[in-house]
């Protein structure tokens, strides 16, 4: 029996979408941010990153949690359409880093 692929949906659209304006907004090449990730205990590499950012690859929750502490962000800032992103809390990132 053959498997389908599992879509990408609205949702995973808009975070890749939002990764990657965060990512340039802060002036993070996709290795600086993979890295980021990784430091964080989340091995990611920047061929990961560049297929999420174009829906050609799932991000799951756990990726999600890890990139938005990397770029500095609540998770739920990567799922909204992008206005302003909310800025993660100091003590957020003493329990992430």
């Amino acid at each position: 029996m053959a498997t389908r692929p599992v879509e990408i949906g609205p949702a995973g659209i808009q975070a890749g979408r939002n990764i990657e304006r965060l990512r340039l907004a802060r002036g993070l090449s996709q290795h600086q941010l993979a890295e980021r990730c990784t430091t964080l205990g989340r091995p990611l590499t920047n061929t990961a990153l560049s297929r999420t950012e174009r829906a050609r690859r799932r991000c799951d929750v756990d990726d999600l949690v890890t990139i938005a502490t990397a770029l500095g962000v609540v998770p739920s800032a990567l799922l909204e359409p992008f206005l302003v992103a909310a800025p993660l809390a100091a003590d957020a990132l003493r329990v992430c880093g």
